[in-house]
């Protein structure tokens, strides 16, 4: 069994607004083991990002507070660390590929600054070897005249080129565990396939964990080796890869593969949705998650909300496999 670089136990975190306290995230545990790629999925507001952000300990203080729970890295509590401590880790040991990239690259430093400053922040090198590593991380994300590039500002780049930007950031002190939220979502299709393929290549050269955020079952498809479906800062259900296309259990996961468009679909018939919208976190009182959304809905899902349970090779937490 492969070394777990990452494992998270019953991480909750919530927002204290005004007088509403938010469970932005409530008990979520996985793990991550070396080498290996998880695959985060849910809707928008279902708590990827915010789980993620607690891994790197970047989540804004207040509102937000890690109320309990554990974030095991490497055999330590990433929870225990100083600021100082996790300064050594962002970006050297853990990095993350944020969202969007316009608005995660500094528009008034050349892209060759921002690339080098990470490196020299945690590597012991001058400033003309950090440009000269930041010019080869270029030409490996497979951006062209990267001489010319590393001199150009973010707003110079397209999107593809400035996501591959952020790849090269997040990679340059070849960390153990990548972080993607979400890379592909401002991308046209072919660009997407790109990024993912790249994503993929520097994996297997580097070595790294990948924990990738998303909510296109496809992106998960093509690039994870395990799955963790959450909806509404749980997770629903847990799995490897195969067994989450080939046999989903939880009817979330079930009606998330039932809306990736289908090519064969007649002309004119109407795409497969899952009816109503994710509840707001402090909107949830008592019962299933997704109970208001759910077509397999029972008089147990009304008042309990069901544990993670064992079913054949997935973890689900519904009331039908009790």
């Amino acid at each position: 069994m492969n070394e777990q670089i990452l494992r998270i136990n019953d991480l909750a975190v919530h927002f204290y607004m005004d007088k509403r306290i938010v469970p932005a995230v409530d008990g979520v545990s996985f793990s991550v083991s070396r080498g290996e790629t998880l695959g985060l999925v849910g809707e928008s507001g279902c708590g990827k990002s915010v789980t993620a952000l607690s891994i790197m300990r970047l989540l804004p203080s207040p509102p937000a507070r890690i109320v309990r729970g554990e974030i095991w890295f490497k055999g330590e509590n990433l929870l225990d660390k100083t600021n100082e401590e996790m300064r050594k880790i962002r970006g050297n040991d853990i990095s993350m590929i944020f969202q969007e990239p316009m608005t995660s690259l500094n528009p008034v430093f050349t892209v060759g600054c921002q690339i080098s400053e990470v490196i020299m922040q945690h590597q012991n090198v001058s400033k003309k070897e950090a440009l000269e590593r930041a010019i080869e991380m270029l030409r490996m994300v497979k951006i062209p005249l990267p001489e010319k590039r590393i001199k150009q500002y973010p707003h110079q780049l397209s999107g593809g080129m400035r996501q591959r930007v952020m790849i090269a950031m997040a990679l340059a002190c070849n960390p153990e565990l990548l972080i993607a939220d979400e890379p592909t979502t401002a991308l046209d299709v072919t660009i997407e396939a790109q990024i993912l393929e790249l994503i993929n290549e520097l994996k297997e050269r580097f070595g790294s964990s990948v924990i990738m955020i998303t909510h296109d079952l496809g992106v998960v498809a093509e690039i994870a080796d395990k799955v963790a479906v959450m909806y509404s800062g749980r997770i629903l259900e847990q799995a490897d890869v195969h067994s989450i296309f080939n046999n989903p259990k939880h009817p979330y996961t079930q009606g998330l593969l039932e809306t990736i468009p289908d090519i064969d679909l007649p002309r004119g018939q109407r795409l497969k949705e899952i009816k109503g919208v994710v509840p707001l976190p402090d909107e949830i009182k008592v019962g299933c998650r997704f109970k208001s959304r759910c077509e397999y809905v029972r008089a147990e899902c009304m008042v309990d909300e069901p544990p993670l349970m064992q079913v054949g090779s997935s973890l689900v937490r519904c009331w039908n496999y009790a």
